[in-house]
């Protein structure tokens, strides 16, 4: 008996396998924020690099940094497409699928782009997401 009292009412599911049900693209636009921003400085190295930084080690920070950024921005689209998108919405959206295959190969694409333009297209399909993101909440 006390068994079955302790035991869960419902199950649910969230992007971090706990109850909490938090979903929202700003995770993946935040760090796809970081990798364009990144990117830019890449550019202007000179700029940007700390007394005593050649560019060369500047840069390679950059490289690293970016691509830990754009393996999160797939991380977070990946909880988004696979966990809270429905079948339902789908239906109600057919492009989803596409914008989230774009949008992880381009955050992939971004590990070896140090073009803003390429980060910024990848912002552009997040925001796309997260358009239909915010009509299906409400």
């Amino acid at each position: 008996m006390l068994g079955a009292s302790l035991r869960p009412r419902r199950t649910v599911h969230a992007h971090c396998d706990l109850p909490c049900g938090v979903y929202d693209p700003a995770q993946a636009r935040i760090e796809a924020e970081s990798v364009r921003a990144i990117q830019e400085r890449y550019q202007k190295a000179d700029s940007f690099k700390t007394a005593g930084e050649t560019v060369e080690d500047y840069r390679a920070r950059c490289l690293a940094i970016k691509e830990e950024r754009a393996n999160l921005v797939k991380e977070h689209l990946w909880v988004l497409w696979t966990d809270y998108f429905k079948p339902e919405h789908l239906e109600k959206h057919p492009q989803l699928h596409e914008l989230f295959w774009k949008a992880t190969k381009l955050a992939g694409a971004a590990k070896k782009s140090q073009d803003p333009a390429q980060g910024q297209e990848l912002l552009d399909t997040i925001d796309e997401i997260a358009k239909i993101f915010w009509e299906t909440k409400s």
